[in-house]
């Protein structure tokens, strides 16, 4: 599928001489029919003038920039103006003529279609409807609320059915539920007309409608997984929004070692604001969320360490237990495992706090074949480790099972292990605090 935006090596200056300055640096990305693309970074990284650039505003002055199929660099004014034609353009202050209807306004989208008055009109009107304004068709912009106002500017932008929509900060001036409105609108609509759509917000609210996020650093595209370790803030927020839409564990799972390590410290210091961050108002979805950010992490770790099985225990020391909390193996499948404290692999590691890095199970001592026995499962290799509150006392064991299917564990698997342990254990705690207190 050939991408209707296609950029490479674009650079953008701003000024002359010696107050030329670059704004944007290398800027290769694809966005493929019925995308929708959400720009993100925080403010003066350079997101409006990309948004600018790939919507024939501006002139592109290095690099490529193909719009259907249409290069931008070097193309003639008339070009310009036929692929601009292809595009709808919303914006953050919606640019409504005050001093005609909302129909009106929508209308003039259509002036260059040669069509009948009848069929303006009713094509004007019946967008208006699609976006909850049906019976506000003749009312001038001043008796409009802002969502109101934003509503025409979609109908504006979609009423001539283009195949990219550009959104510039659509929500920065609504509130929260006229923000969330407007963007599902525009979602819901695009998605039937099968339009692209670039959005540039600061919007974490509205994170979840994307299908892929992009994020500008200081004239940079990075991916949205760095920028989440940038930015905190971002990230907890952003993880709220991808657990709603059910995407947390994939984008965890995206993250390069160096990123997730980076994101396990961060997240340490600011995981207690997860819930208030969140704005999670019920105690299931609190539950939910701290269930699958654990999965995220045992999921990544399984797959950095590239082990069969990952699996956390908590330690319940009144039943004088090991319980699994999370447990993956093939196919992502739940497994529930109990284990005696001080039996077992994982049951000395809990008693012991030593960690354990063994290459032949079946000739350890304090290895129990009893549940590869049960399971029909064959252990192969296993690195077990213990995980500290914060108070240094063992809480938790994380394990991993087999290597590449069958191969030993590494001393730089050991090494790379420990390395989680320390910032997954406070996460953890914290969790099963958070936890603690929706039940």
């Amino acid at each position: 599928m050939e991408p209707v935006i296609r950029i490479r090596d674009l650079n953008h200056y701003y000024g002359t001489g010696a107050l030329r300055k670059q704004v944007l640096y290398d800027i290769t990305t694809d966005i493929y029919p019925g995308e929708i693309v959400i720009l993100t970074g925080p403010s003066g990284s350079g997101k409006t003038t990309l948004l600018t650039l790939c919507g024939a505003l501006r002139s592109v002055e290095e690099g490529s920039v193909l719009i259907l199929g249409q290069e931008l660099n070097g193309a003639r004014p008339t070009d310009l103006v036929a692929i601009r034609q292809n595009i709808g353009f919303i914006f953050q202050a919606h640019n409504l003529i005050d001093a005609i209807t909302a129909r009106q306004n929508v209308q003039m989208a259509l002036g260059l279609d040669n069509l009948g008055m009848d069929e303006l009109k009713d094509r004007s009107i019946e967008m208006l409807k699609a976006v909850g304004l049906g019976q506000r068709v003749d009312y001038l912009p001043e008796k409009l609320s802002g969502g109101q106002k934003q509503r025409v500017a979609i109908a504006r932008a979609l009423v001539r059915r283009p195949k990219i929509i550009l959104a510039d900060e659509p929500t920065a001036a609504l509130d929260k539920k006229s923000g969330r409105e407007v963007v599902e609108i525009l979602q819901q609509l695009a998605r039937e007309q099968g339009c692209t759509i670039l959005l540039v917000t600061h919007d974490n609210r509205i994170l979840d409608v994307a299908d892929r996020i992009l994020t500008l650093e200081d004239g940079r595209l990075t991916t949205f997984t760095a920028g989440m370790v940038a930015n905190t803030g971002h990230m907890l927020a952003a993880f709220a929004q991808l657990h709603r839409k059910g995407d947390l564990v994939k984008h965890v799972l995206r993250l390069s070692s160096q990123q997730f390590v980076e994101m396990l410290t961060q997240i340490t210091s600011e995981f207690e604001e997860f819930q208030r961050m969140a704005e999670l108002g019920n105690q299931e979805a609190v539950g939910a969320l701290v269930d699958q950010m654990l999965e995220a992490v045992t999921l990544r770790i399984r797959n950095v360490l590239q082990a069969d099985r990952g699996t956390i225990f908590i330690i319940d020391e009144q039943a004088g237990l090991l319980r699994s909390r999370l447990a993956h193996g093939e196919g992502d499948e739940r497994i529930d495992i109990q284990i005696p404290i001080g039996t077992g692999i994982a049951g000395h590691v809990a008693s012991t706090g030593e960690t354990r890095n063994i290459s032949d199970p079946y000739n350890h001592p304090e290895f129990n074949p009893a549940v590869d026995r049960e399971s029909g499962y064959r252990t192969h290799s296993i690195l077990c480790m213990p995980l500290y509150d914060r108070n240094q006392k063992i809480f938790a064991v994380a394990q991993l099972l087999n290597k590449n299917g069958r191969d030993p564990f590494t001393q730089a698997d050991e090494r790379a292990f420990r390395e989680y342990a320390e910032p997954l254990g406070v996460i953890l705690e914290t969790c099963l605090e958070m936890r603690a207190q929706t039940l």
